[in-house]
């Protein structure tokens, strides 16, 4: 079992270009600890997922954040969904620590390490994407984070009020992007783009911090801009 290290209150910011989650296959060790919510990824406590860490060098500056990763015991081939929620930064390129229920699902708890193979999947139950406003967010300051993806958030843009380019948000460690001067009043669109190279618009989303908002109209492309 390993014990999570706190990174709260880290600032340093992720560059604005495309953090892209990597599309192979990876090998390293399954470990396994409490995971209680509240991790680096910022989401609330999950109720019907399970979840896992990600190591520091693939959890890339919370780029894997939400993502949907199967995780397969390689001593006995049973596998498991995992949705990233947190980060390890113990642990070795290729680990996870797997929360508890997790685990047990592959292995006994007792077992401790076990050998695993990892690879990203679609979360095609996560419907459409969402945006959620941090506590304080306001025209001034604001931070926003992509939830109900499909695949792992690379990219962030956003204009207001429907009106001229799109501009790029830089990335926080702990899974907000951050307008430092604000986005204005809005209503704001925004252009995501997933580790796949796909992009959607999500169009005329309204600023109300602490609260999950839903886009008046999702646009999909099948390739980066």
């Amino acid at each position: 079992m390993r014990t999570r290290l706190s990174i709260t209150g880290l600032t340093t910011l992720i560059a604005s270009a495309a953090l892209l989650a990597d599309t192979s296959t990876h090998a390293g060790e399954g470990t396994h600890y409490d995971y209680q919510g509240g991790g680096h990824c910022s989401f609330p406590t999950p109720r019907h997922v399970m979840t896992a860490a990600m190591n520091a060098t693939d959890y890339q500056g919370s780029a894997a954040c939400g993502g949907l990763v199967v995780v397969t015991n390689t001593d006995n081939d049973l596998s498991v969904v995992v949705r990233i929620d947190d980060e390890c930064p113990e642990c070795a390129p290729g680990d996870i620590d797997l929360d508890r229920r997790a685990f047990t699902t592959i292995a006994p708890a007792v077992t401790g390490r076990i050998p695993i193979r990892w690879h990203y999947v679609s979360n095609d139950h996560g419907g459409k994407p969402t945006l959620y406003f941090k506590e304080g967010s306001s025209q001034w300051w604001t931070a926003v984070q992509v939830r109900n993806h499909r695949y792992p958030i690379a990219q962030l843009a956003y204009r207001s009020a429907g009106r001229g380019a799109y501009q790029p948000l830089p990335r926080e460690p702990y899974n907000y992007f951050i307008a430092h001067s604000g986005m204005g009043r809005g209503p704001y669109d925004f252009r995501l783009t997933d580790f796949t190279g796909l992009t959607a618009e999500l169009h005329g989303v309204t600023l109300q911090p602490g609260a999950d908002v839903s886009p008046k109209q999702i646009v999909e492309s099948d390739s980066a801009p």
